[in-house]
This record gives structure tokens, sequence and C-alpha cells, in this order.
């Protein structure tokens, strides 16, 4: 078992910056790829950011990329997301996840979820 545990979310004024944070436990050898996901109201999950255990896979969903940056530190078992250059259309809870399904941008293939953290972005 991975408990997942996200923090860092809050209300932000458009254009501005928030870091999300995401510490593992348990069974922390399984979590080789760690990704973000968000959900806005009455959206479906959409995949955020992905990163391998070494970090040197990294990939991102189109709507967040050259803004948002992923990275971990496996000694701290946490995982980081730094938003930049937010806009209103970035409010949404944003998860973290584990898993080893095929298709990394595809919520199916995490086995792993934490509660989420919200992000408000206002305009």
């Amino acid at each position: 078992q991975v408990q997942l545990v996200e923090s860092g979310g809050g209300l932000v004024q458009a254009g501005g910056s928030l870091r999300l944070s995401c510490a593992a436990s348990g069974r922390t050898s399984s979590t080789v790829r760690m990704a973000w996901f968000r959900q806005a109201p009455g959206k479906e999950r959409e995949f955020v950011a992905v990163i391998g255990w070494s970090g040197g896979t990294i990939y991102y969903g189109d709507s967040v990329k050259g803004r948002f940056t992923i990275s971990r530190d496996n000694a701290k078992n946490t995982v980081y997301l730094q938003m930049n250059s937010l806009n209103t259309e970035d409010t949404a809870v944003y998860h973290c996840a584990t898993g080893g399904g095929y298709y990394y941008s595809n919520y199916r293939a995490y086995d792993y979820w934490g509660q989420g953290t919200q992000v408000t972005v206002s305009s």
C-alpha cells in the first residue's frame, strides 16, 4: 500500500504561482512513476504531468506545458508541481497518483491516489 498526501493548494490571483507537494509513505518502492491530475467541477479528470524515478522522464499535458514544472525528491519521498502563470482555467482539485499502467496520461493507469488539494485562481 502507498499513501499519498497533497498540500500547497489555495487561492491565488490570475498570473500568480503556487507550488504543490505530494508526500508518499508506505510502500514507496512502488512510486517509480508519479503523476499529477486535476479535476474541475463537471469535468473529467485531466492529466497534468508525470515524472519517472530518476526525473529523466517527464511529460506534461498540453494545457500546462511551459507553465508547470514537475520534480521529485526521492530522499523525501515527495513530488512537487510548480505552477506559474496561473489562469482561471487551472482552477481544480489537484491529485497526485502513482502506478504502473501502460498509458501514463490515463488515470486508469494509476493505482494509488491522494485526496487532492484545491487550487482556485481568481480573475
